[in-house]
């Protein structure tokens, strides 16, 4: 980059729920010229920086168009990423673990100066007995029965060695705890319950009792706020991991008073059992592997974040979670592909 010209950015996944929050952020940043966004599908997105190509990274013939548009690029932020089919391992590795390495060959070809990867909470190894909250120094060995953790697990393994083969490229690797806004409703509706759940009943007047399993307890985080953490991840010479969550941590009490309910504990293991049940007859998309991973992530220690990125949420947890909750009784969502707003019910 000539000092005179800004950022040459590409944001591979940008049609997603992080994807779009960090090109609107990109777009108001002055030391950023241009965003080209690669996704599968062309979005009807229009924003004055940015520019789209559609690109397949689960496909080897996409690997020149991908060389082609990464060549010219100052800093690359790799969030794609495709967590159905649950059913299918073998294609979410094709598109999350196979794809990844596609871009990250192309950014060493290119010798790109900076590489933004989104990791995971999931890439976390169980959390300690005492439930401290830990810092980006945890093992990240993940959860061995789920397709996404063990995916989130395997990049942060590729990425030691291609920090280690390639240390003119400053990585940086961000691992957020569970993200929300409205626009994401209906897209994680779809993920985690299915498309047929009716957002209309997600009401306080609907939902006098609210069943969950005892222990469930996770943080969460608007996505505008993690694509804030981003774009300073992207400016600031900065380097290795960042823990990005908001407070307060949120468990069965939290989640039954934003519902106006009264929380009933139930076994985890009877809730394991519906949810496979459900999975084997296709009805409901998470696995039930998903769930065991969830239930034993650890706590995020956010201590660097706000020290090195001068970060620090504009959202608690709670209002993240509550614009989810209204998004899903709307049907919100946006321009883009996955991010289609749909109101079942």
């Amino acid at each position: 980059m000539k000092a005179s010209e800004g950022l040459k950015v590409v944001v591979t996944g940008a049609t997603g729920n992080v994807g779009t929050s960090l090109v609107r952020a990109l777009e108001r940043e002055e030391r950023v010229s241009s965003v080209l966004g690669l996704a599968r599908r062309r979005p009807a997105l229009t924003l004055s920086k940015t520019e789209w190509a559609e690109v397949d990274l689960s496909l080897e013939g996409d690997e020149p168009r991908l060389a082609q548009y990464i060549e010219d690029a100052d800093a690359v932020v790799h969030l794609a990423w495709r967590f159905q089919p649950t059913h299918d391992p073998v294609e979410t590795w094709r598109a999350n673990v196979l794809g990844s390495l596609r871009v990250f060959d192309a950014v060493a070809a290119a010798r790109v100066p900076v590489l933004v990867c989104a990791s995971s909470v999931g890439a976390y190894s169980p959390g300690p007995a005492s439930g401290a909250a830990v810092s980006e120094s945890w093992p990240t060995h993940g959860w061995p029965g789920a397709a996404y953790t063990r995916e989130k697990a395997y990049l942060e393994r590729v990425l030691d060695t291609f920090e280690r083969d390639h240390p003119t490229t400053r990585v940086v690797r961000m691992r957020p705890s569970f993200l929300f806004k409205e626009e994401s409703a209906s897209e994680q509706r779809r993920i985690f319950a299915g498309r047929f759940l009716p957002g209309g009943l997600v009401r306080p007047d609907l939902l006098p009792l609210l069943p969950g399993p005892d222990g469930l307890r996770f943080q969460a985080l608007h996505t505008d706020d993690a694509a804030d953490a981003y774009l300073r991840a992207l400016v600031r010479d900065v380097r290795g991991a960042f823990n990005l969550a908001a407070d307060p941590v949120i468990d069965m009490p939290t989640l039954a008073s934003l519902l106006d309910a009264r929380p009933v504990k139930v076994p985890s293991g009877a809730v394991r059992g519906l949810l496979a049940t459900g999975w084997k007859m296709r009805v409901v998309p998470a696995s039930p592997d998903l769930f065991d991973a969830v239930l034993r992530l650890p706590l995020l220690s956010t201590d660097r974040a706000r020290r090195e990125l001068d970060w620090t949420p504009t959202a608690t947890s709670l209002e993240a979670f509550g614009a989810f909750l209204r998004g899903v009784r709307a049907g919100r969502g946006d321009a883009t592909a996955p991010l289609a707003g749909r109101r079942v019910g």
